[in-house]
Parts: structure tokens; sequence; C-alpha cells
């Protein structure tokens, strides 16, 4: 028997060379960074002439996705007709191209067919279920295949989603994960073949419920201004705050996000209250009014006439932009629990937005993970959040926190009640993190 230690040993440098199918924006991105650690990349797309320009654009840019100009030698090009079969050299296959069910499949038949024993191959894919791509293929490409989701972009997020399917090998496994962790230098996470994984599926949570409780908040008098002063650094999450991440992502991604969510989610599943955009949010996405992309969202910046800029706002009531206002917040609400333990709109809204997420994720293991550490991680790694729900959940104080929901009349999430039978104060101690066995485990390393 080869125990996992020697396992570790055994298969430490396997990956060498890297076959990327899809020269797009995630695909360059996953070439790019193979080929600036030193493998030898061979980057193919429909025509050799897309991969060609692909790897031009790695070096374009003030933060190219290469940082070494030397390393392009490293990637070869070339086309899916011509030089398909040029993947059985790769010990790592990763198809990175359209969110298209029958293009993959076609795509994976043809790989199979042409990769070598020990290979792994993965999917990009944020939105397809694994089980969908690889259904019916062959015994072999079960055992190695995963979905690897990179966060865009590739070069600076961090997180990376690993997805072993139903009959993926533990070798195989690790050898993905170590190569993605310990090379690529990626925080990598273990996920399920579920509808948007972990960071998507909560991130997207707290965007669609942070909208429907923003429209209520604005009835009553609360701006978007400080709807994301509130929903940034008060409670650790990016100085974009909501609306202006929305503004980034873009309403259309948004309302397919939403689709995507309603098509797949169970029928009870909590975030099937949250999937459509409110009737503002709609009429925004209707007259193109997207965000950044379309030039203006919740926010536009002009240039004024002596060259100046002029940040606005879109005053949703009004139906007019108005210049932006800054805001300062209560000093008696500067801290986490200060301020969703408070009265009043601003910590009534900030409340009902985080509460509603950390209660989502706790109900979601072990649906979407096997533990509360991988989710804690890809909210930091992929949202840039300081704290992960239950670390949250732990700032807040858990027993404060289940009170709140009991006098509101909400439901207690079951890895709340798990925490209060186990006795502890927190999900996390110093014996490591709560599992679902009741007990406490050591953390994994970082």
């Amino acid at each position: 028997m080869i125990h996992t230690e020697e396992l570790l040993v055994n298969h430490r440098n396997e990956i060498q060379r890297v076959a990327v199918m899809g020269s797009g924006t995630m695909g360059m991105g996953i070439a790019a960074a193979c080929a600036q650690t030193g493998c030898e990349v061979l980057l193919l797309d429909i025509k050799q002439q897309f991969a060609e320009q692909a790897v031009e654009r790695m070096l374009a840019g003030r933060s190219p996705a290469l940082d070494d100009p030397a390393k392009q030698k490293l990637i070869t090009t070339g086309s899916f007709d011509s030089d398909l079969h040029k993947v059985a050299d790769a010990d790592w296959l990763c198809e990175a191209i359209v969110e298209d069910l029958d293009k993959k499949r076609d795509l994976f038949t043809r790989l199979e067919a042409a990769r070598s024993d020990g290979s792994v191959i993965s999917t990009n894919t944020s939105g397809i279920p694994l089980r969908s791509i690889c259904e019916g293929m062959p015994e072999r490409l079960q055992r190695d295949i995963f979905v690897t989701h990179f966060f865009n972009p590739v070069k600076v997020m961090r997180l990376m989603e690993l997805v072993p399917g139903a009959q993926a090998t533990p070798e195989a496994t690790q050898k993905l994960a170590r190569f993605c962790g310990e090379r690529l230098g990626k925080g990598v996470v273990y996920a399920k073949d579920t509808v948007n994984f972990i960071g998507n599926r909560i991130g997207c949570f707290w965007m669609f419920v942070g909208l429907h409780a923003g429209r209520a908040a604005r009835a009553d008098g609360l701006t978007i201004e400080t709807a994301d002063a509130l929903l940034s650094a008060p409670v650790g999450l990016p100085a974009t705050g909501l609306y202006g991440l929305v503004d980034l992502i873009g309403l259309d991604i948004m309302d397919l996000v939403g689709k995507n969510l309603e098509a797949n989610l169970a029928a009870f599943d909590p975030g099937m209250a949250y999937v459509r955009l409110p009737a503002e949010e709609l009429a925004m996405l209707q007259r193109g009014q997207l965000g950044r992309k379309s030039g203006g969202g919740f926010y536009r910046v002009t240039k004024k006439a002596d060259g100046s800029k002029l940040k606005e706002t879109f005053d949703i009531a009004a139906q007019s932009w108005r210049e932006s206002v800054p805001v300062t917040l209560d000093p008696a609400h500067s801290d986490l629990k200060s301020l969703l333990y408070s009265d009043g709109l601003e910590c009534r809204f900030a409340w009902d937005v985080i509460s509603a997420t950390c209660c989502y994720a706790a109900e979601l293991v072990p649906e979407i993970s096997d533990d509360i550490v991988n989710i804690d991680r890809a909210m930091r790694w992929g949202f840039n959040w300081q704290r992960g729900p239950f670390e949250l959940i732990d700032a807040l104080d858990p027993t404060e926190f289940s009170a709140r929901l009991a006098t509101e009349g909400r439901p207690v999430p079951h890895m709340l009640s798990a925490l209060k039978e186990s006795g502890a104060h927190g999900f996390y101690t110093n014996e490591g993190f709560l599992g679902l066995d009741g007990a406490f485990h050591p953390l994994p390393p970082e």
C-alpha cells in the first residue's frame, strides 16, 4: 500500500507540460500563469491566429498577464483541427472555451482520444455541471477529470476552486491541487459539483440580497453612496461596496447569473427568492444602463469642461444623474458589532444583508463544501472579503447572532445549532475548526 506521504513525494513534479484549449480571457490567463512558472504550454483555439493574438496580448496593458517576456518562448500555438494530437505530450489539459455544453462535450471526446495515460484534464466552466460534461464518457476520463475554476484576472486572483469528478482518483486530485497551489501559487479550495460552486454561489447571493434590501432601504431614504459605504470597510468588504461591484460586473451579467441560478437551484433554496433583478435594476438593464462597460450604471465618471473628472450617481427615484456625495458614517457604528447590532436605517440595512448571507452559507455545508474552511477561504480569496461568513459570525459572537435571529423569528442554521451543541464559543478555536461531526479539526495550511 502507498501512503499519502509517499504520494506527495512521488508525484510532486509530475505536471511540467500544459495544454490549454481556448485563448480567450481565461485561457490566455491560465496559459500565461503556467508559462510564467517555467512550464511548456500548448495554446490551442479554433484558429491558430486567435492563439497567436492571445500570446501577444499577454504582454499588453498596464498589468500584463505574463511578467517575463522571455517566457513567451515556452508557449506554442496551434488550432484544434491541425494540432490537437499534440496534447499527448501534456501532463494537464485545461479546457477554457465558450460556455456551451455540446461544444465542451465534443472537445472532451476528442481530447480523451488524444491524451496520454497519467495526464489530468479539466474544464474552467463556471456554470455548466461537470457531470453533464462527462456523462457517458470513458472510464479513464472519469478518473482524471475536474473543474479548475480560476477567477479573473488569473494573474491577480488567488482563488482556484477545484471540483473533482465523481470518480476522480485521490492521486489525480492531489497532483492537480498541488500543481495549482504550489507551482501556480493559487489558493485551492475544494468545492462540489453544484451551481456556481462556492465563491459565486455565496457572492452572488450577497449581491442579489443586497439589491433587494437596497430597494426597500432606498424607499426609506438610504442613498446608494451610503449603502456602498456600509457594505465595504465597516464589514470588511472591498471598497466597491455593493453597487460599485455590480457596476464592475454589469447588470447584463447579473441577469444571466440570476437566470442560471433560477434554472438550477432547488425550489426550496433560499436563494430562489432573490434570483431576479428588482424592477428598477431591470429597467436599467433594458435601457442599456449596465455599468462601467456602458459608460454608467449606478455611477458614472465624466470629464468637465476644465478637464477634471466628475463622479455622478444615478438617482433611481428621480431617474436622473446627480453629483456623488461623500459619505461619513456614524462613528458610533465604526466596528462590526456596533453597526450590525444597533438600530436605525443604516444598521438595519447592513444587518439584513450580512445576516442573510451568513445564514445562507451556514446552511450550505455540506452541499457545496464538506467544511467551513473552504467556504471562508473562497470568499476571502475570490471576493477579497477580510472574513468569510463563519469568521464573520465568530466576530459577531455566535450566541448573540443566534439570539438576534430567534428574536426576529428567523430559523437558526444547522451549523449554528451544531456549534451550540459542541459547547464551543466559535467556529474557530485554538483546536481548529468545527467539523460536521461536531468535533474540532486542525486547520489545513493556506
